[in-house]
């Protein structure tokens, strides 16, 4: 299923966010910080990345309901969009 740019906004900023805040988190080992400020911010990158997947799956499941209630195949079969689901678990 291609994926709608201007559906996915939300996950990219999401994204970029954890992008900058995984460097931080490179930098802060690299400076030999505490290693409890270290696992807190790569908890929060980890889950800003993990809610920028789940975004996208939703974004995938409204479309397949879309295309279902107006008659057309969907893009993804619901199997498919519960794998995907499950690998961010």
């Amino acid at each position: 299923m291609e994926m709608d740019a201007g559906a996915m906004a939300e996950a990219v900023t999401r994204l970029k966010r954890a992008h900058g805040q995984l460097g931080g988190v490179i930098a802060m080992i690299e400076n030999g910080d505490d290693c409890e400020r270290v696992l807190t911010q790569l908890a929060a990158v980890s889950r800003a990345v993990g809610r920028a997947g789940f975004k996208i799956v939703a974004t995938g499941m409204r479309q397949c309901q879309v295309a279902r209630d107006s008659g057309e195949e969907a893009p993804m079969s619901e199997e498919q969009l519960e794998k995907l689901f499950l690998a961010l678990s």
